[in-house]
């Protein structure tokens, strides 16, 4: 189990404190959402989608600015268009998440359809450990849990600041069947001792990495830094790493998980080789469903020497 350093030595009683009121509340909104017919859920998703979108131009900005590097070959009013989507797709997610840690798993399993399944399961029949190289898509949270409920995995988690949020979701993963919980703190040891178990890692390196254990390599034509482990991580606990991604359906018809091929002749022992390619293959799902991915993240925040601000 994670250890909870912003909740662990809290009682009960800190939690009713007021401070701690709107998040609650949040929270108790989403899980009543999260109760209704998908269709339901997807429609004001989109309503709120649309309020975010607007009211909040440092995130739109932000949102924006990714796409249009990402893809200059769109217009300012196409690049506006797809943000939108993004931002409705996103605000459902919110309960899309509530749905995956507090309902039923015969409600869950329902919503959530598999692509090209038989390589996940020949990958476990083979023996080997395997790493589920996933990406920061919107419902990637939804397919790591429907997974979970299968097979116990592997989730290395970093902890909100709001001990609340710390909580709920701790006990939304441990609820949905995830066999280790680490805390990014933690370091790897926990993780290789579970991947070695034959626990399957669910794996998301694809946020901006700062300085720390990073390379930059090219993500859409931009230099960006991105954690240099999973090479270690395949070499150390001699796994076979899948692309694994998660869509959410249109108009409330529920998930897609989705299995890329495996990783071929992987790792090279070269970590910088090896980054790159990972940055590459998250790519490519990211163009198969760019509405989909978490363009609200400042990707290209770490700059190489000399490089200006990406984001000012």
């Amino acid at each position: 189990m994670p250890r909870l350093p912003t909740f662990a030595n809290k009682s009960c009683k800190d939690f009713k404190a007021p401070r701690y009121w709107p998040s609650w509340l949040g929270f108790l909104t989403a899980r009543a959402i999260s109760v209704l017919p998908l269709p339901a859920v997807a429609m004001i998703g989109a309503v709120i989608g649309e309020f975010l979108f607007l009211a909040f131009p440092s995130k739109r900005r932000i949102t924006l600015r990714n796409i249009s590097a990402c893809f200059p070959e769109l217009s300012n009013r196409q690049a506006r268009r797809l943000a939108r989507r993004n931002y409705r797709g996103m605000s459902q997610a919110i309960f899309d998440t509530a749905i995956s840690w507090w309902s039923s798993d015969r409600r869950l399993a329902r919503l959530t359809r598999y692509r090209n399944r038989e390589i996940y399961e020949e990958a476990l029949a083979g023996g080997r450990p395997v790493i589920l190289l996933m990406g920061h898509f919107i419902v990637m949270e939804v397919g790591g849990l429907a997974l979970s409920m299968e097979r116990p995995l592997i989730d290395i988690y970093k902890a909100p600041k709001n001990p609340v949020a710390h909580l709920l979701a701790v006990h939304g993963l441990n609820r949905s069947g995830f066999a280790t919980l680490v805390e990014q703190n933690e370091g790897l040891k926990p993780v290789i001792r579970a991947i070695r178990k034959g626990e399957p890692l669910c794996y998301l390196p694809d946020q901006d990495a700062g300085k720390r254990n990073s390379v930059f390599v090219p993500f859409f034509g931009i230099q960006a830094s991105t954690l240099n482990l999973l090479g270690k991580l395949a070499r150390s606990t001699n796994a076979v790493v899948i692309p694994c991604f998660a869509r959410q359906l249109p108009c409330g018809k529920g998930y897609e998980v989705i299995f890329k091929n495996r990783l071929e002749n992987f790792p090279t022992g070269d970590d910088v080789q090896d980054t790159a390619l990972m940055s590459q293959v998250i790519e490519e799902a990211v163009r198969e469903m760019p509405d989909q991915y978490l363009w609200v993240h400042r990707r290209f925040y770490s700059r190489p020497a000399g490089e200006p601000d990406f984001y000012n």
